[in-house]
């Protein structure tokens, strides 16, 4: 059974409500963390904490959570692009559209129902919730991912992405042009403090990092590609929407953002608009060593056909 995990946050501004800090610096809501808090699973400087209590510079807090209950997947006949496969793990194509793993709203259909159809015995690898699952993509964002097929590869592979080791390259059609390339954006990120449901870059949220580099420069917007630095929720189009420049296609970070261009581009924007029907992220290259022989592992896909017609599209009518 998959123990609680256990999070520790320094506290480095005073005077916050205990609920309201912790929230802001974690990746849970203010209504979790004050379930958490009446089951007594926040301490804060070593004692069991109160819900209205406000905290300290200094202070060290406790955050245990409790494990998920283990929800009942099931194999499914779904199809999957797998891209490699051996003994110890593969790398599928997740096509957008595909939830990485089952959750409240979606608990069928998702790629860990197809992956249990298409692997024996994976259900005990990474638990029960998540089975093989070593880095997740958002629902609409397609491209590879790395699945472990036997406790030894999730473990290697689990700490591997931790130390940064597990190499991720995306391709991003974003609005606008950035001001330089290549750009860094170092910006902490944590949950939106009126919209939970969403992320932002917000004060004493967790360090993210994020690297862009210009690929193609098309009439109002541009082809990214964009390594991560770090893996926060949504980071990619959290820091792009931060300095200005959302990623085409978002309708969380991003609607009706080309509305705001101008001059001969306004109405090609408000046409890429509509040819993109999903948010213009794709994991294109995935790249670690192999959890067993230590062999260096590499792929690449293209961009899939609904985000490929788009750039061509663009790219006939953009200007240098």
């Amino acid at each position: 059974m998959t123990e609680e995990s256990v999070e520790i946050l320094a506290v480095d501004r005073g005077g916050d409500r205990l609920d309201v800090y912790v929230a802001g610096h974690s990746d849970l809501s203010r209504a979790r963390v004050q379930a958490l808090i009446a089951e007594g699973k926040i301490r804060i400087a070593g004692r069991i904490a109160r819900k209205a209590e406000r905290v300290e510079v200094g202070q060290e807090i406790e955050v245990r959570i409790p494990p998920p209950e283990p929800l009942d997947a099931q194999p499914e006949d779904i199809p999957l692009d797998v891209v490699f496969e051996d003994a110890s793990l593969l790398v599928v194509n997740k096509a957008s559209g595909l939830v990485t793993h089952p959750a409240p709203g979606h608990p069928t259909g998702t790629l860990v129902n197809a992956l249990l159809w298409h692997v024996d015995n994976l259900s005990g690898i990474g638990g029960k919730l998540r089975p093989g699952i070593v880095h997740r993509l958002d629902r609409h964002t397609s491209g590879l991912m790395v699945v472990a097929k036997s406790d030894q590869a999730h473990h290697a592979l689990s700490e591997a992405l931790q130390r940064r080791e597990i190499k991720r390259l995306y391709l991003a059609s974003s609005w606008g042009h950035l001001s330089d390339s290549p750009l860094e954006v170092d910006e902490p990120i944590g949950r939106d403090p009126v919209e939970r449901k969403r992320m932002a870059v917000v004060e004493g949220g967790r360090r993210a990092v994020t690297r862009f580099r210009v690929v193609e420069r098309w009439l109002g917007a541009e082809l990214l590609q964009v390594a991560l630095g770090t893996g926060r929720t949504h980071q990619i189009r959290v820091h792009l929407a931060h300095i200005g420049h959302p990623v085409v296609g978002d309708v969380v970070y991003g609607v009706g953002w080309e509305r705001g261009i101008g001059g001969k581009a306004r109405q090609w924007a408000k046409m890429l608009g509509q040819k993109v029907e999903r948010q213009f992220l794709h994991s294109w290259r995935l790249s670690f060593e192999h959890p067993v022989s230590g062999n260096e592992m590499r792929f690449e896909v293209a961009l899939p056909e609904d985000l490929q017609t788009c750039a061509d599209w663009a790219r006939d009518d953009s200007v240098s």
